[in-house]
Order: structure tokens, then C-alpha cells, then sequence
């Protein structure tokens, strides 16, 4: 993978701005699209992942910093630990998964899923709005 290459996906992981769209789905679709494989794509698209769930937790952390305490570092620590792991083989099963099948049911859950909350909406049963 070049650097050109990883700017195309990067500018392609930019359409998860719109709301509604997953940051992973537009970085392996922009990555697919620019020639990766899909295993390529997805593991790209999840290392693309770390620096932007790093900043956001450290963001998180440092805006309510007047709530914690050092009393709090053990439970982080446990968090940090458990998520770690849940995440690893999440991500280990997701990539081999995709190696080896299409987007198509992810696509039609969106589908389902988009057509659910306009229903919902339009029904006044929920309301969506921040």
C-alpha cells in the first residue's frame, strides 16, 4: 500500500461525516474501490481506527477530568483490559469473515435498519432528533 493509496482511503473515510455512515463501511468501500482487497481494506480501515479512538477516549477523559480520581484507575485499567481483548477477537474474526464473504448482508441490515427509523419517525412512535 502507498501513501497515495492510504490518502485516497483516508479522504474516503471523510463520507462517515455524513450522518448515518459508518466510518469502517466508507474507509473499506473507498479502500475497494481504490484497488485493495477486501482483507486489505478492512484491516487498513481498522488501523485508520486507532489514532481517532485514541484522540476521542483522551479527549473524553481530559473534558472530565474534575470527575475522576485515582481512586477510578482501577476500574479504567480493568476496562481497558476487557475491551482489549473482546476487541481483538471481534477484529480477528470480522477480517477473516471478510476475506471470505461480501458485504451484502451488512448492506441490506442498513437498508432494514434505515427503513426501521423513517418508519419510526413517521409514525411518531420515537423521536430521533438530538
Amino acid at each position: 500500500m502507498t501513501a497515495l493509496d492510504a490518502l485516497k482511503v483516508g479522504i474516503a473515510q471523510c463520507f462517515a461525516l455524513i450522518p448515518g455512515t459508518s466510518r469502517s463501511g466508507a474507509t473499506i468501500i473507498g479502500g475497494m474501490l481504490f484497488g485493495l482487497s477486501r482483507k486489505a481494506a478492512t484491516e487498513f480501515s481498522f488501523f485508520l481506527a486507532v489514532p481517532t479512538l485514541v484522540a476521542a477516549g483522551g479527549y473524553d477523559l481530559l473534558k472530565n477530568r474534575a470527575l475522576l480520581s485515582a481512586q477510578d484507575a482501577p476500574i479504567f485499567g480493568v476496562g481497558l483490559v476487557v475491551s482489549f481483548i473482546s476487541a481483538f477477537g471481534v477484529i480477528r474474526w470480522l477480517i477473516r469473515y471478510v476475506a471470505t464473504h461480501d458485504f451484502k448482508p451488512f448492506a441490506w441490515y442498513r437498508v432494514a435498519f434505515g427503513l426501521l427509523v423513517l418508519l419510526t419517525a413517521w409514525a411518531g412512535w420515537l423521536d430521533w432528533r438530538d
